[in-house]
C-alpha cells in the first residue's frame, strides 16, 4: 500500500484504501467520502501536457491517482472512454467574444457532462468484474443526467447490473427516455415519488446497510464515487491549456452550473494541485440555491426542492459538499464527522460567515433562465441549455469567463424553443421518441429498493467470468 496513492474517508473511521478499492466501495464504511490522502503538485507537469489529446491528458492525470493501473492500461481505458464522443476535441473550448468562452461538455453519448466521468467509470467497473470474477450491482440516484450517463457506461456489460432511482415527474422527458428506453436487460431505471434528495437518501441508506451491500456486491455510481470527481478535474486542465495566454494573464473565472457540487469541486481540487492558482470560480445555481446561500452567508440550510427549468440542479442536499467541508475544517475528520451529524439532525450548518476562498456564487430562477437563453442567442447566435444559462449572469467584467456548458440544448426543447424561437435537435434523442416508455415505480423506501435489487439479481444471467490475476 505504501507505494500507492492512499484514499482516506472525510470522517476518518475507515482504513485507507487504494484507488481500486475506493472506486469499488464508492462510499466509505463510516459514511464519509473518499479523498486522496495527499494531492500531487501539477505545476511542473502542466507545460508537458499541453500537446496531449484529451484521452492522453486523462491517462497522464489518472496515472498519478491510480498507479496500481499501468500508464499503458490507463491509455487504453481513456481512449476507449472518449472514443464515442462526437467532437474530435472531446471538450471543445468555444470563443464567444474576447472575454467569454464556453467549454462544451455535451458531446458524449448522453449529451451531458456526466459522460466524462461515467464512460470511464463503466470501464473501471468492467475491469473490476474481470479482475475479481464477481458480479457487480451498481446503484445510484439521479436528478436527470447522471442516470442516463451511468446507464450508458454500464449498458450491456456482462457481470454488471445497474439500478438508478429518479424522482417521478422531476426529470426532463428526454432525460427519462434516455434511462428507460435502452432495452438492455442489465438496466433498471426506477422512478420513485418525491425529489432527487429522497432518491439519494435511499441510496445512502442502502450503502449504510453493510449486510446488504456485501450480499449484492454494491458499488456507487453517484458523484460520491471519487473516480467521478477526478475524471471531471481533467476538463478543467484541458480548458486551461487551451486558453490564449493573454486570457490567462488577464485572469480567469470558471463559471460552473452545479447542484450536487461535484462539478465545481473538481475544478477547485485541480486548483489545489497548483494547476491554475490565479483562477476563480463562480458557483451558479438555479432557484434551488442552497449553495448560493452558503457561499454568501456561510449558512447551509436545506429547504424545499422546487421544480425548475434546470431539473438536474433541483437539489437541496449536495452530495459533494462534505468533501469541500472537510477542507474548510482544516482536513479535520473529527470536526467533519461532527458537522455532518449536526446537518443530519437539524438540516443545517452555520460557519458564522461566508467561507474564505477563490469562489463566489449566483442564483437564477426560471424567468432568469429563459431570459439568459434568449440573450445569449440574440448576442452570439449560440444556444445554451437551461443549466448552462444559469452561468450567463453577473459575468466578471475584470476577468475572462469560461462558462461550463453542462448539457446539449436539445435535451430541453420546450424551454429553448420558447426562449429563442428555434428548436435544437440531436439524432440520438430523435430516435428515442419512437421507443415505448415503460416506467418501473417503487416507493422511496429502503426495504422496497433492497427487495427489488435482490429479485433482479436473482433473475440475472449468472456471471461466468474468472478472476484475472492483478
Amino acid at each position: 500500500m505504501s507505494a500507492l496513492m492512499r484514499y482516506i474517508s472525510t470522517r476518518g473511521q475507515t482504513r485507507p484504501h487504494s484507488f481500486t478499492e475506493a472506486v469499488a466501495a464508492g462510499l466509505a464504511a463510516d459514511g464519509g467520502l473518499f479523498l486522496p490522502e495527499d494531492l500531487p503538485d501539477l505545476r511542473g507537469r502542466m507545460p508537458g501536457w499541453a500537446g496531449l489529446s484529451y484521452a492522453g491528458l486523462a491517462a497522464e492525470f489518472f496515472s498519478l491517482f491510480g498507479p496500481e493501473i499501468s500508464r499503458e492500461e490507463w491509455g487504453r481505458l481513456t481512449r476507449r472512454a472518449y472514443a464515442g464522443f462526437d467532437h474530435a476535441e472531446v471538450a471543445p473550448l468555444v470563443r464567444l467574444d474576447d472575454r467569454t468562452f464556453v467549454l462544451e461538455l455535451f458531446h458524449g453519448p448522453t449529451l451531458a457532462f456526466k459522460d466524462f466521468a461515467l464512460q470511464l467509470l463503466g470501464l473501471l467497473y468492467k475491469r473490476q468484474v474481470a479482475r475479481t470474477g464477481q458480479h457487480l450491482a451498481v446503484l445510484g440516484a439521479t436528478s436527470g443526467d447522471t442516470g442516463s450517463a451511468a446507464i450508458h457506461g454500464c449498458l450491456g456489460q456482462p457481470g454488471i447490473t445497474i439500478f438508478i432511482l429518479y424522482p417521478e415527474g422531476r426529470v426532463a422527458p428526454l432525460q427519462e427516455r434516455q434511462m428507460v428506453c435502452t432495452g438492455a436487460a442489465n438496466v433498471h431505471a426506477l422512478c420513485v415519488p418525491g425529489t432527487f434528495d429522497d432518491a439519494q437518501r435511499v441510496v445512502k441508506e442502502a450503502f449504510g446497510d453493510a449486510w446488504f451491500a456485501a450480499e449484492v456486491n454494491l458499488s456507487a455510481v453517484n458523484s460520491i464515487n471519487i473516480a467521478r470527481v477526478l475524471a471531471q478535474c481533467v476538463y478543467y486542465l484541458w480548458a486551461w491549456l487551451r486558453l490564449p495566454e493573454e486570457a490567462r494573464v488577464a485572469g480567469v473565472e470558471f463559471v460552473v452550473p452545479t447542484g450536487n457540487f461535484g462539478n465545481v469541486l473538481a475544478g477547485w481540487l485541480a486548483q489545489r494541485m497548483g494547476a491554475f492558482p490565479s483562477a476563480r470560480f463562480r458557483v451558479a445555481t438555479n432557484q434551488n440555491d442552497i449553495l448560493h446561500r452558503f457561499f454568501t452567508t456561510g449558512d447551509y440550510a436545506e429547504g424545499e426542492v422546487r421544480a425548475s427549468h434546470a431539473p438536474s440542479m433541483d437539489i437541496q442536499a449536495a452530495s459533494n459538499f462534505e468533501r469541500f467541508l472537510y477542507f474548510l475544517l482544516g482536513q479535520d475528520a473529527a470536526r467533519t464527522q461532527a458537522a455532518m451529524a449536526e446537518m443530519k439532525a437539524t438540516g443545517r450548518l452555520s460557519l458564522g460567515g461566508p467561507p474564505a476562498g477563490p469562489a463566489r456564487s449566483s442564483r437564477m430562477d426560471d424567468e432568469g433562465i429563459a431570459g439568459a437563453i434568449a440573450r445569449v442567442w440574440q448576442r452570439y447566435g449560440y444556444v445554451v441549455d437551461p443549466h448552462t444559462a444559469c452561468g450567463f449572469d453577473d459575468l466578471d467584467a475584470e476577468r475572462v469567463s469560461v462558462v461550463l456548458a453542462t448539457a446539449h440544448p436539445a435535451k430541453f426543447p420546450e424551454v429553448v424553443r420558447a426562449a429563442t424561437g428555434t428548436e435544437p435537435t440531436h439524432a440520438s434523442l430523435e430516435a428515442l421518441k419512437a421507443r415505448p416508455l415503460e416506467r418501473r415505480r417503487l416507493p422511496a423506501e429502503l426495504g422496497a429498493v433492497e427487495a427489488y435489487v435482490r429479485q433482479a439479481l436473482a433473475a440475472a444471467p449468472p456471471h461466468r467470468g474468472q478472476p484475472v490475476p492483478s
